[in-house]
């Protein structure tokens, strides 16, 4: 970033090919040595999608999260989708953690900052999701609850004219996955339609949105982040913070298992289509970090 012109290849080898960790210490030591903070040095040298991308890896993961959420709220308008994703997609441990980064970094509390900034039945499924109540890991499932818990949403639902939306936010969202797979397989035989189909008829907009994403992070969580990664690749214009956001956050996680998903449903490579949908230092950067399909 020396003197004339930038080397974009060579901050592409560098941060994309290291851990996160590795970058914090990247940053701490180009600190000492010369003085300046390595986000903005970069911020200033690189632009547009690219800068996205590389200021996107320089963040601590916690507040990286926290940051995506902060800047769905600011200003006008709230992009609900993005609240979504991450509140519906985290562990109760993650969702902690995002909290806390938020708090540190804007100086106020996530949970407030969702109320302020949503309304209705969308705020109280995004408020109980915030909870993280819906990981249990014993992978216990009683099955009287959950026939109970299928009819109740049978007959807050199909059944009845108008929809008990509280009913259906309660049992999405503080149920454990394994209980939820059990109701959702109790739910289709006595209503002979899929949860997602009485979701789809009985809800719309935001809510529907929400409740959708959590029954696909239910089924699998791995098909629901490769299905944002293609509707971000797919069609004229790329989703740009759809498609970095995903692949940062789940860079070191579990990107592999979600790019093994991406090829089976969608029958072409993550790698694939990020090339034919972007390109110059943004796609190769992009690549790195997708490493090798297989």
């Amino acid at each position: 970033m020396k003197g004339l012109g930038t080397n974009e290849q060579a901050i592409i080898d560098v941060l994309t090919k290291r851990s996160n960790a590795q970058r914090q210490e990247i940053a701490k030591s180009f600190k000492a040595q010369f003085g300046k903070d390595l986000t903005e040095t970069l911020k200033s040298e690189l632009s547009g999608k690219f800068e996205r991308l590389i200021i996107a890896l320089m963040y601590p993961p916690y507040s990286y999260e926290a940051k995506e959420l902060y800047d769905a709220m600011k200003g006008l308008g709230t992009k609900e989708g993005v609240i979504i994703e991450i509140l519906a997609s985290r562990t109760k441990n993650q969702l902690r953690e995002i909290m806390k980064a938020y708090e540190e970094d804007y100086g106020s509390s996530l949970e407030e900052d969702i109320q302020a900034d949503t309304s209705g039945y969308l705020e109280r499924i995004l408020v109980c999701l915030l909870q993280g109540s819906r990981d249990d890991l014993s992978g216990f499932v009683d099955p009287g609850l959950a026939l109970q818990d299928a009819q109740d949403l049978y007959a807050a639902g199909e059944k009845i004219c108008g929809t008990d939306e509280m009913k259906f936010i309660t049992i999405l969202c503080t149920r454990s996955a394994t209980h939820l797979m059990r109701v959702f397989e109790e739910y289709e035989k006595i209503a002979n339609k899929s949860i997602e189909d009485s979701i789809k008829s009985e809800t719309h907009g935001s809510l529907e949105e929400a409740m959708l994403t959590v029954v696909k992070c239910t089924r699998n969580l791995h098909s629901y982040f490769a299905e944002r990664l293609y509707y971000a690749l797919k069609g004229a214009g790329t989703r740009d913070g759809t498609l970095i956001r995903n692949i940062v956050s789940r860079s070191e996680i579990d990107l592999n298992l979600i790019k093994h998903q991406f090829n089976k449903m969608y029958g072409k490579t993550l790698s694939s289509m990020i090339m034919e949908d972007t390109s110059g230092d943004y796609k190769n950067a992009l690549l790195n970090l997708v490493g090798n399909d297989l």
